[in-house]
């Protein structure tokens, strides 16, 4: 497993879609991950500060974690298949570990309200995670009549890599990423 950060937040001006950027606190790679607007708008509200007047869904189930002495240890995105990701909240409960299920979109916001480490398993980072430049687009370890561009951590990518992540590669071209969920934005 490995430990990530919430990089920032991103919306497509092309379909409005919004996708959370995790980063790898090791490699720096990031992976992108597709959620919806209400669950970016509750990760965005807990990690920009804002006081909202009365609780959001996330705000809610972290307030029932606290009320039956729950003890959240981490989240774990454990798998992408199809495209689609999968999670889980896991718990300790009288020192047994319990795994919860649950999309991660909703496993972040409540990780980000519980203050707690988010793991990516290696099969995901694998298959997901890319280097992305400061716009947000994904590297390539050296660039046409200029040298490395990343980090020498980084392995080539081949073409057929960079083709095999076209659907991320269109989605994060078309993100608007002036000052949105920009990790410059945190409190």
């Amino acid at each position: 497993m490995h430990e990530v950060n919430v990089d920032s937040i991103r919306v497509s001006l092309v379909n409005y879609q919004r996708v959370v950027i995790l980063k790898d606190k090791t490699s720096g790679k990031s992976i992108p991950i597709w959620i919806g607007s209400a669950e970016a708008d509750s990760i965005a509200v807990k990690l920009q500060g804002v006081s909202v007047p009365r609780p959001l869904t996330h705000d809610l189930m972290k307030s029932m974690i606290d009320l039956f002495n729950g003890e959240l240890q981490c989240i774990n995105v454990t798998d992408l298949e199809d495209e689609t990701f999968f999670a889980q909240l896991v718990f300790n409960s009288k020192g047994k570990l319990l795994e919860l299920d649950a999309r991660p979109s909703d496993a972040i916001a409540i990780a980000v309200r519980a203050e707690v480490p988010i793991y990516v398993a290696d099969k995901v980072l694998e298959k997901a995670g890319v280097f992305l430049d400061e716009e947000g687009n994904p590297l390539n370890k050296t660039t046409k009549n200029e040298g490395p561009t990343e980090s020498p951590n980084a392995k080539d990518l081949s073409s057929d890599e960079l083709n095999g992540m076209s659907a991320f590669s269109e989605f994060i071209n078309g993100l608007d990423m002036e000052g949105l969920g920009n990790s410059d934005n945190k409190q």
